[in-house]
């Protein structure tokens, strides 16, 4: 197994955690609430209560950079924030699960002007298109959880 390949899987699993623990504090006010099985790139968890989906992301490297990812594309092919349908995302830092509505996320890159960067990262073996945005800017767009 690459290095490459040894990060991603411990990666993923890492997110799987977190998935879970975001669902935890979903199913406290919205008990139907459940994490998508396999593959679902529009969203991890759905609340049919609410008929929308919450993507959940980590950026624990963050509390170095300073800077959270939001990727846009990866390998050339639209992904993330271009392909959600989620109506929420949780961006779990390493310390705090902080929760944006998706078009608030838009909002603060447009409003900003925050440019592109092309880069591969760690536990990929492809290049990937993202914005960095410091968190203090990207948290001024933060909302209450659900």
């Amino acid at each position: 197994m690459t290095d490459a390949n040894s990060s991603f899987i411990k990666d993923l699993s890492r997110g799987k955690v977190i998935e879970k623990r975001v669902l935890s504090i979903i199913k406290l006010k919205y008990p139907k609430a459940y994490i998508e099985d396999g593959y679902f790139k529009e969203w991890d968890i759905f609340i049919p209560e609410l008929n929308f989906g919450v993507e959940v992301k980590l950026d624990e490297k963050s509390a170095e950079t300073g800077n959270i990812v939001i990727e846009v594309n990866f390998n050339n092919t639209p992904s993330a924030l271009s392909t959600t349908k989620a109506k929420y995302w949780v961006i779990y830092d390493g310390f705090n699960f902080n929760w944006f509505l998706v078009n608030n996320i838009k909002k603060c890159l447009m409003e900003n002007n925050l440019k592109l960067v092309r880069f591969v990262g760690d536990g990929d073996t492809k290049s990937k298109d993202a914005y960095l945005i410091n968190k203090d800017l990207l948290y001024k767009y933060k909302t209450i959880k659900i």
